[in-house]
């Protein structure tokens, strides 16, 4: 006999966890399918990255009551320097100019997802399954009939709106039938902590090449993120470089500002492709977080892309009577096309631009960020949308202290 559940969310990562944390806040029961056991600091999905949180992602997880348990490992970014190698000119965003304590905050994803984990085990109207896995879905005439199976257990369900948070690879998205778009950037990503010479001192940078980007981000311990892009012919050679060989590598990428490089630890490849899918929704259907779209690491918006959809899905269905109604759908879709379209066009547009070496290309683009420099109402625009405040925006990520 099927049991009948308000929503039923596929996917316990981060923005999977994250909407069921929302949902359970506002009183809303939900059914949460998780891959993998709860166990803090072993979830596949809260790897080594260290994310750069934005200060309405803040905003939205100190909403949700998730912000107490990790701000003590979190760091404020307080300074942003974007530049170009070969380039003239550079763009500088800093948190006092913008009148805020800090333009956002960088916490590595394993912390986030300890933190998460915390806060699921105290919701009260969420039911977790984990680990389990979709071993089918079909449809009803008023929703999807799933069928859920952990270990040697099975259990059907019923459910008015089904959400797919399952990940770039998402296995809802692909019962339900819809499409993706696929570019392959052709790049790999290397994600590492290291100590530089000087303190960071609350300072991020962006520093753009011909072999992609190179972002530093401030940790707590004097310690910082690096995030270094190569062309993906390159990637098992960098794979394979002792600590000494690969710190000058990331040395001569980014440059002297923080003086030596040194210490780099565990740093694996990453292929990058951007992954959208072709309809954010189906029929009593949602998909939200790296399900509707992975998109180019540039810039540290996926997570806070994906967070903003979380929020924005929780709001709808809280005030909803029917949360799988297509009209609440539809609303969700006018919501949030214009920010995942956006936040799309601005990464892809940036490593196209930023990235493409093309001597022609130099002074314009040096022109473009004297001009974001110098002028500030330019340079304020920038500013909030870095720090994630963007139209119909979820409530829960408006401007406060957090």
């Amino acid at each position: 006999m099927s049991q009948s559940e308000p929503i039923l969310i596929v996917g316990g990562g981060l923005v999977g966890a994250s909407l069921a944390i929302a949902l359970d806040t506002a009183g809303l029961p939900a059914v949460l399918v998780e891959a993998s056991a709860p166990r803090i600091g072993e979830q596949p999905s809260y790897d080594e990255r260290n994310l750069a949180l934005s200060r309405a992602t803040v905003n939205g997880l100190d909403a949700i009551g998730v912000w107490d348990h990790v701000r003590q490992r979190a760091t404020p970014i307080r300074h942003i320097h974007t530049s170009r190698a070969g380039d003239f000119g550079s763009v500088r965003m800093d948190a006092a100019t913008e009148g805020v304590d800090a333009l956002g905050w960088t916490l590595p994803a394993r912390e986030l997802g300890a933190g998460l984990l915390r806060r699921l085990d105290s919701c009260r109207h969420l039911v977790r399954m984990a680990p389990a896995r979709v071993e089918s879905i079909a449809p009803t005439a008023d929703g999807w009939a799933v069928s859920v199976s952990s270990g040697s257990d099975r259990r059907d369900m019923t459910t008015p709106l089904l959400v797919g948070a399952d990940g770039t690879g998402s296995v809802v998205r692909a019962q339900l039938g819809i499409g993706v778009h696929e570019h392959d950037y052709e790049q790999a990503l290397f994600v590492t902590t290291m100590t530089p010479e000087r303190d960071p001192q609350g300072r991020a940078f962006e520093r753009f090449t011909n072999h992609g980007p190179v972002a530093v981000l401030p940790l707590t311990d004097r310690r910082v993120g690096v995030v270094l892009t190569v062309d993906a012919g390159r990637a098992d050679a960098v794979a394979v470089l002792d600590d000494a060989a690969y710190a000058a590598l990331v040395q001569e990428r980014f440059g002297w500002r923080l003086g030596r490089l040194s210490r780099p630890g565990k740093r694996v490849p990453y292929p990058i492709r951007r992954v959208a899918a072709t309809s954010l929704t189906s029929t009593r259907a949602v998909l939200v977080g790296n399900a509707a779209q992975t998109i180019h690491p540039i810039g540290a918006q996926g997570f806070n892309l994906g967070l903003r959809d979380a929020l924005t899905l929780a709001e709808l269905a809280v005030s909803a009577h029917d949360p799988g109604d297509a009209a609440v759908l539809a609303e969700y879709v006018r919501r949030r096309t214009p920010d995942r379209e956006g936040t799309m066009a601005m990464s892809h547009g940036l490593v196209r631009l930023a990235c493409m070496d093309q001597p022609l290309l130099g002074p314009l683009r040096s022109v473009a960020m004297l001009a974001l420099d110098r002028l500030p109402p330019l340079r304020h625009a920038l500013a909030r949308r870095g720090m994630g405040f963007r139209p119909n925006a979820p409530l829960a990520v408006l401007e406060k202290t957090p």
